[in-house]
């Protein structure tokens, strides 16, 4: 199978089942969103401080395969076989932030972003998460979209802040307070 197929060439490509449609359409942005976070949940995995926490990340990058591949079909097509999300992705989230939380102290102000490389980056897949959130919510408003996969994303957004958190108490970096200037 060769990578490129030149069938893009002029501004389009196909949906799963066939469908072209242009790469500028809101469906192929937020596929495309989902996958530029699977590439930061890569980046986060790399990272020394979360090899206990490689198999989770797996997990959540197999989910975001998922995710991009519902995206990525055409509303209604039943003829396309498509990988499936399902309740118990999203619960072993929040397992797993459930898990950090006991080892964290409680928050008490708004962390800025940073401290150390790997937190860093933490922070910048959660953001890219969040932004693929809000364009699946968008896609929702024209065409549905399955809810679970806007459930996973908000989910996903949340442990990778919590995730930020225990990779910064770990590396023993002080969590930064943000100090609003009210004058």
């Amino acid at each position: 199978m060769k990578i490129y197929t030149k069938t893009g060439d002029e501004g389009t490509t196909s949906l799963f089942g066939g469908k072209r449609v242009s790469k500028a359409d809101l469906r192929i942005d937020t596929y495309g969103t989902v996958d530029e976070l699977n590439s930061y949940i890569g980046l986060v995995r790399d990272q020394e401080v979360n090899q206990k926490r490689k198999e989770v990340l797996v997990e959540i990058q197999d989910r975001l395969f998922t995710i991009g591949s519902i995206l990525a079909t055409e509303p209604g097509n039943s003829k396309v076989k498509i990988p499936s999300l399902q309740e118990q992705d999203v619960v072993l989230l929040e397992q797993e932030m459930d898990k950090m939380d006991a080892e964290l102290p409680p928050m008490r102000f708004f962390v800025l972003p940073g401290g150390h490389p790997s937190v860093s980056f933490g922070h910048v897949a959660r953001t890219v998460c969040r932004r693929a959130e809000r364009l699946t919510i968008a896609l929702n408003a024209h065409e549905v979209v399955e809810p679970l996969v806007i459930k996973y994303l908000n989910r996903l957004s949340d442990y990778l802040f919590v995730l930020c958190r225990m990779m910064a108490q770990e590396l023993k970096v002080e969590e930064t307070p943000w100090k609003p200037r009210m004058q």
